[in-house]
């Protein structure tokens, strides 16, 4: 069986999601994701409080209510009236709504960096209080431990959830959600070890997880991590500091939501990796007010296409050593004009390490098809890009959506591993590298179809003049056929008074 990244049979997060789903009744998917992730995000945090607490009380100090404890252990402190425990015990009463809701700003007000984070909408007429506490009772009945540690289970469900969330939304969820096929392609293309790490218009967060547990995956240190992201949603925002808390990630996201090109909340910084799953095609980012901008190295931005934009926001963070992958529209890969000029300059300055067209389907959000680019400041193989053709890759796991396997990703990101190595990676049909010569040839357009060619298709053994007297003769018959059924409905309508 193919291993899967996204949609295996995850069982207690189903169960978890599948039951929190009577919450939803008549509220839209978008406001009663925020009320579903929330309680995760409690129930997460009160666990791993209480594990502390249990903790000190067995060392008889009686230090298990002092705040500064809990701080030096990177665990959030939660008060009396905002632990689970309450909670369940409140889990039937009118008013669990406004529990939940004080809860909350309970939390808040004693960890800083949650502070205007957490959902504190529970207590809204529309929200049914009795299917609440039944949410509240599923969560404190089902026995977690028994599938492994804690808060791997409920950083592990909080995933799950966004994804079924991005299901739910369809084209709204690009806002939040990254498909993870496509973030963990590009965590094993550019392998995150250490160093800073930035997303600049980062979601629920996505990447930053991908990336620590890459470095879990090949057993390093996520504290040598550095992550820097930006959003300019509100909600999303406050999901990606809940998603980055829940997996015991500490990231810089800035103070809140803001506008990535008008409001550059990390403009100092240069950083090692970008990881970015930008808006595709977007028309009205204000770039008539920003053409005199100094991000803008390679040219000016067309006012109605925001991707080039991106790319060079991107590139002007990226340290003299640093990488960039990028998902963007199939588009940006031949678009003329002053897109056709931005490409023909970055291609030339030797910034493009590879492009690889992605199957289409892997997106909740949109049908459009996708390319990943890998850009790097520092390349092994100076003047030269590799062009991978994915997109027979993955497998349909819904009519309307597809996902990578373990393997397929491996075979993309061992394809450009090699190449950076200087191993012979020729594939007909596949993969193919170009030098600048080549792709000046294409008049710098990037789509991996015009280079990697087409795979020969198995011989079969028979002649070619066979072939064709047989294709000849069966196109025969068909014409035939096709002017005896013309003349029968000719007739037929002739009979009814209607010539044709």
């Amino acid at each position: 069986m193919t291993e899967k990244i996204n949609s295996a049979d995850l069982g207690f997060e189903k169960e978890i999601f599948k039951a929190a789903d009577k919450l939803r009744g008549n509220i839209d998917a978008a406001e009663y994701k925020n009320v579903v992730l929330g309680l995760i995000f409690l129930k997460y945090i009160s666990d791993s409080f209480e594990e502390l607490y249990q903790k000190l009380v067995d060392e008889g100090d009686g230090f298990e209510e002092d705040r500064d404890e809990y701080l030096a252990e990177n665990v959030f402190f939660v008060p009396e009236e905002a632990r689970w425990d309450y909670i369940a015990k409140n889990a039937k009463e009118a008013e669990i709504g406004l529990i939940i809701d004080k809860a909350m700003t309970a939390i808040e007000e004693e960890n800083v960096r949650l502070l205007g984070v957490l959902p504190k909408n529970y207590a809204r007429p529309e929200l049914d209080k009795r299917r609440l506490g039944e949410v509240v009772d599923l969560f404190n009945n089902i026995r977690l431990k028994e599938h492994g540690d804690l808060k791997d289970i409920l950083g592990k469900t909080y995933e799950y959830a966004i994804a079924q969330f991005a299901e739910l939304e369809g084209k709204r969820a690009g806002e939040f959600y990254t498909p993870s096929s496509i973030v963990r392609t590009l965590v094993e293309i550019l392998q995150p070890y250490e160093g800073r790490v930035y997303d600049p218009c980062c979601g629920a967060g996505g990447m930053f997880v991908q990336s620590a547990k890459f470095i879990e995956r090949h057993q390093g240190r996520t504290d040598k991590l550095s992550i820097f992201g930006q959003e300019s949603n509100p909600n999303t925002w406050k999901l990606a500091k809940m998603n980055l808390a829940i997996h015991g990630l500490d990231g810089n996201l800035a103070q809140g939501a803001a506008d990535t090109f008008f409001n550059d909340q990390h403009k100092s910084i240069r950083v090692d990796f970008i990881l970015a799953n930008p808006p595709f095609n977007m028309s009205d980012w204000g770039g008539d007010k920003l053409e005199e901008d100094k991000r803008w190295k390679y040219g000016i931005p067309p006012q109605g296409n925001a991707n080039y934009a991106w790319m060079q926001h991107m590139i002007y963070h990226l340290s003299p050593k640093g990488k960039l992958g990028l998902v963007l529209a199939n588009g940006s890969l031949s678009a003329g004009g002053q897109e056709g000029n931005i490409r023909e300059a970055i291609i030339k300055d030797d910034l493009v390490e590879a492009v690889i067209s992605m199957p289409d389907k892997l997106f909740y959000s949109t049908g459009i098809p996708v390319s990943l680019w890998i850009i790097n400041k520092s390349k092994k193989q100076e003047g030269k890009t590799v062009f991978i053709d994915a997109r027979s890759l993955g497998t349909m796991v819904s009519r309307a959506h597809r996902e990578l396997s373990i393997k397929d990703i491996d075979e993309i990101s061992t394809t450009y591993h090699k190449f950076t190595t200087g191993e012979n990676v020729e594939n007909l049909g596949c993969s193919h590298v170009a030098d600048l010569k080549e792709i000046e040839d294409n008049n710098f357009v990037l789509t991996p179809g015009r280079y990697v060619g087409m795979e020969e298709a198995e011989d079969d053994g028979i002649p070619f003049e066979e072939k064709m007297e047989n294709l000849t003769s069966e196109l025969s018959e068909l014409l035939n056929e096709s002017h005896r059924l013309e003349e029968e409905i000719r007739k037929q309508l002739g009979g009814i008074g209607f010539d044709v």
